[in-house]
């Protein structure tokens, strides 16, 4: 199993402490740094200012947004990043939800599982350099009443193949990771749970008559060490009651709908009602902690040691890490501390 960084959103003043833990994440030996996008700082940007100052780790995208870009404007970045860092990009690909997709880039989130298979298709047409020409539902290339003519990338990605990750909540797009990807970007990943969504992908994958050999199991997962579990898990609360309660509406937040199907049923309700009705501490304070231990490393090196080696065993291949802590300097230590854990614990 190996190590990964998630270093989340930029532009909020963080710019400069997000680099060194990528730097500093090279250095360990890191498998890959990822960075994501809402609706502040791009995530292509950022990988290229990472990658440009690092050497080995590779840089992906958790995610680039499908709504966001058409898909042979992505398929554009990912070769261009792809050369630049010379064969080091990760593509990570996600539909987003409702609200950022029509409220921030205009797009209709109608039919997501279609659109992102057809997205699909497109970029890994794109990225093969042949002329690309698709008629689908939701994208035809070229348009059939002007003077639009099939293309070619005119680009060489340094790799024939660009990883493709999808990130996925519910069973259906599960499924179509495993059908289509090379990978699965996971939250809120919990090893006591993880056997219902990896029967998921193991579908998809049977339909293209593969295995999961190869496929790269990624979930992202809070990092905190300590002595004291119950304080590591209240520095983590904070950022589960943001999915949980406030990413999507009451009606359509997949987060929330995972934690039900955990069996958080009634914290998930608890928890969007206080976030919906702004109250953010109360809706942190409803975050179980037993939710909070099932879905990041808390505690000591021994502890997460231990964590590690039922990751590893319940199908994770890539375990990524967010590190929390009071100071920039703890995150940083935190960083050594998993490898030493995975050392440990033999993954």
């Amino acid at each position: 199993m190996k190590l990964g960084l998630n270093l989340g959103y930029w532009g909020a003043g963080n710019d400069a402490d997000n680099l060194a833990l990528a730097i500093e994440a090279d250095r360990l030996g890191y498998s890959v740094a990822w960075a994501a996008e809402a609706y502040g700082s791009d995530a292509a940007t950022v990988l290229a200012w990472v990658g440009a100052q690092t050497t080995t780790i590779d840089i992906g995208a958790a995610i680039f947004q499908i709504p966001g870009r058409t898909p042979a404007n992505c398929a554009m970045t990912a070769a261009t990043l792809d050369t630049l860092s010379g064969g080091r990009f990760r593509l990570g690909l996600g539909v987003s939800g409702p609200q950022v997709s029509e409220g921030w880039h205009g797009v209709r989130f109608d039919k997501p599982l279609a659109r992102t298979r057809e997205y699909s298709d497109i970029v890994k047409l794109a990225l093969s350099r042949q002329k690309v020409k698709y008629d689908g539902q939701h994208y035809v290339l070229p348009l059939p009443d002007g003077p639009g003519k099939p293309l070619q990338l005119t680009v060489h990605p340094v790799r024939e193949h660009i990883p493709m990750y999808l990130a996925a909540v519910g069973p259906k797009n599960l499924e179509l990771s495993g059908e289509l990807f090379d990978g699965w970007l996971a939250i809120f990943y919990s090893p006591e749970y993880a056997k219902e969504s990896l029967a998921s992908i193991e579908t998809g994958r049977a339909k293209v008559g593969k295995t999961m050999d190869g496929f790269d199991v990624v979930p992202t997962m809070p990092l905190v060490v300590g002595d004291d579990v119950q304080a590591c898990a209240a520095m983590v609360k904070w950022y589960a009651a943001l999915y949980v309660g406030g990413m999507g509406s009451r009606e359509k937040n997949f987060y929330n709908q995972l934690a039900v199907r955990m069996g958080f049923d009634e914290a998930a309700r608890k928890i969007q009602d206080k976030y919906l009705a702004r109250d953010y501490d109360g809706a942190a304070a409803e975050v179980p902690d037993e939710f909070v231990d099932q879905t990041a490393l808390l505690g000591s090196k021994d502890r997460i040691a231990e964590k590690m080696q039922a990751l590893k065993a319940s199908g994770v291949t890539t375990l990524t890490v967010s590190p929390f802590g009071a100071t920039q300097a703890d995150k940083i230590a935190s960083l050594r501390t998993a490898v030493e854990a995975a050392e440990k614990a033999g993954v």
